[in-house]
């Protein structure tokens, strides 16, 4: 009962601090706009405000309890800032579009980002190092090329990855740990970053990802996302259910990367 109890403990401070960051994130926004359009692809769900802004749709992930109506929230009634309010509720799927709402209203400083994908950014500093990945990407088996070990830890595994109840073992021997953003969606990001060695590179990655250096504040050193350039063309490929390797041959996505302290 007392190894219960501390357990539930920690869960609920792992909660404190995912809710934390995402408060602060929101805090950070200081405008508001319009909701011109909310799409919820297959894979990807974008929400048009001020800008395009994308997050992963968690499909398997959102399901409905048994005896509970759905969402229907009235999105194209609110404004972009009170959807963005949604990524602070239990529901994964008001989660999913509140941070696309995030994401349609921050202003990124294109000057400070470079024009570098998460899976370069880890092939040229993840030589010959070890490399934890949480959740299954695309460029992790060129990944195992150059790194000396690569953890990829993933709730719906694949040949060679490792289940979640091996994360803290593996982290602790990580010199580099990539995030899937799509933790601050189901709000397990707090206690990644918990077991995350002081001294390894913390690195969020994914389209989901918010392009604000308030991470910089909560330990993550490396944030790598993307800015939709062509909205129109990226709706369309996302209402065909496109993912994200066939958005990004439309030419509608530019993938960025901005590290902490860059050129310091």
């Amino acid at each position: 009962m007392e190894r219960m109890t501390e357990s539930v403990i920690r869960s609920m401070q792992d909660q404190v601090i995912a809710m934390r960051i995402l408060q602060d994130i929101i805090s950070s926004i200081t405008i508001d706009a319009p909701v011109l359009d909310v799409t919820r692809g297959i894979y990807w769900t974008a929400v048009v405000s001020r800008h395009c802004g994308l997050a992963s749709t968690m499909i398997y992930d959102c399901k409905i309890e048994e005896g509970k109506e759905p969402s229907r929230r009235p999105y194209l009634q609110m404004s972009a800032a009170a959807l963005a309010r949604g990524v602070l509720s239990d529901s994964t799927a008001d989660s999913s579009v509140g941070l696309a709402a995030i994401n349609s209203l921050i202003d990124t400083d294109t000057e400070r980002f470079v024009d570098l994908n998460a899976a370069d950014y880890l092939a040229r500093h993840g030589q010959d190092r070890n490399i934890a990945v949480i959740g299954h990407f695309p460029f992790v088996d060129d990944l195992k090329k150059t790194a000396r070990n690569l953890w990829v830890i993933e709730r719906r595994m694949q040949s060679g990855d490792h289940p979640e109840e091996e994360t803290a073992a593996l982290l602790r021997q990580s010199d580099i740990v990539a995030i899937s953003s799509t933790t601050l969606i189901n709000h397990t990001l707090g206690k990644i970053l918990e077991l995350c060695p002081t001294q390894s590179t913390k690195m969020l990655l994914g389209p989901t990802t918010p392009l604000t250096t308030v991470f910089f504040d909560h330990g993550i050193d490396v944030i790598s996302g993307s800015i939709v350039t062509d909205r129109d063309t990226a709706l369309t490929h996302i209402r065909q259910g496109a993912n994200f390797r066939e958005l990004k041959r439309t030419g509608s996505i530019r993938l960025v990367t901005l590290i902490k302290n860059q050129g310091g």
